[in-house]
């Protein structure tokens, strides 16, 4: 994966405790998780996300072209209004979510760390005719986010990409530290996603794998368009729409909170009345502890788990919530 050639600057901060695998470069907490998620859920503070890929689009056509390459309807995106959208195999199988906005000038995408040299080098080879430039603008721009209910002003000049969780900022790398010394406290990636995964909002390369489909994850509406056509994968989304299920779902698990360890990415799921040599129906995504509900997850599993199945992730006792319907 592409990486930057640094690590942030807030890493410098007391109490900073790196960040590893995925999110590498930022930091995990600043040496008390609950009182960072505390912050965020109240509206203050702000995460450092500099270690995410930010990509431009440029010129004429850039809405028109994005839109017969995206899943999501964006021809006629009104400058300012933030979407996401996903770019799909040519089976319907996830390969790149984008987090954008248009500012009237330029589309501005902040996509999962290092898979915005992957995700240039499709959409050059799909420039053809169209009066399009794409950049990688990683080493020029940090995404800061600042929570939903945050005071906070973006600097004048900067894009920002704003919705119900939240603001996501453009922001000068050069300016990272100092605006976050002057809106700060910053929270970590740990208080962030455990904020992802209580509100349910599936991330690339965690709640998906080489197979995921965006119905399983609950994509559809949000991220994908099921008005239109034209783009890569198409046909899978909507025969699936249309004449059957996906083969899995993505639920939300309460997970029993005497448990030391969290299940980690790939834990099988269980039924827990067949113990932990039953069959495998699914596995943990992402788990995290939360501030008030505890040790919670996402987790993919079978389309036809009952839902209310008591379940087992690894050894631990988890109770599904129901996120994407059967």
């Amino acid at each position: 994966m592409q990486r930057h050639s640094t690590t942030s600057p807030l890493l410098s901060l007391p109490g900073a405790v790196a960040a590893e695998g995925t999110d590498e470069g930022v930091a995990a907490h600043y040496g008390d998780l609950f009182r960072e998620q505390r912050a965020l859920a109240n509206g203050t503070g702000l995460v450092d996300l500099s270690h995410r890929g930010v990509v431009t689009v440029t010129g004429d056509d850039r809405l028109s072209w994005l839109h017969l390459l995206l899943t999501q309807h964006v021809s006629e995106l009104p400058a300012g209004q933030a979407t996401e959208a996903l770019i799909l195999s040519a089976h319907g199988h996830i390969e790149h979510a984008l987090y954008l906005v248009d500012d009237g000038e330029t589309v501005w995408a902040h996509v999962e760390p290092g898979t915005q040299e992957a995700l240039i080098g499709y959409l050059e080879s799909m420039k053809f005719f169209y009066r399009v430039e794409v950049a990688d603008r990683t080493e020029e721009f940090a995404v800061v986010h600042l929570p939903a209910g945050s005071i906070a002003q973006a600097p004048d000049g900067v894009v920002v990409r704003e919705t119900a969780h939240g603001r996501d900022l453009f922001l000068p790398r050069a300016d990272l530290e100092s605006y976050a010394a002057a809106n700060g406290p910053a929270a970590g990636i740990l208080a962030y996603e455990a904020l992802r995964i209580e509100s349910h909002r599936p991330r690339v390369g965690f709640e998906t794998d080489h197979r995921t489909i965006p119905h399983e994850l609950g994509w559809i509406g949000s991220a994908v368009h099921l008005e239109k056509g034209c783009y890569r994968g198409q046909e899978t989304v909507a025969r699936v729409h249309n004449l059957g299920k996906p083969p899995r779902r993505l639920v939300f698990l309460h997970l029993d909170g005497s448990e030391v360890h969290l299940p980690g990415h790939g834990t099988p799921i269980r039924l827990a009345a067949e113990g932990a040599e039953g069959r495998q129906l699914g596995f943990v995504t992402t788990s995290a502890r939360h501030h008030e509900l505890g040790p919670i997850a996402l987790a993919l599993v079978k389309r036809n788990v009952p839902l209310d199945a008591e379940l087992l992730a690894g050894d631990t006792a988890a109770a599904q919530e129901l996120v994407v319907e059967p």
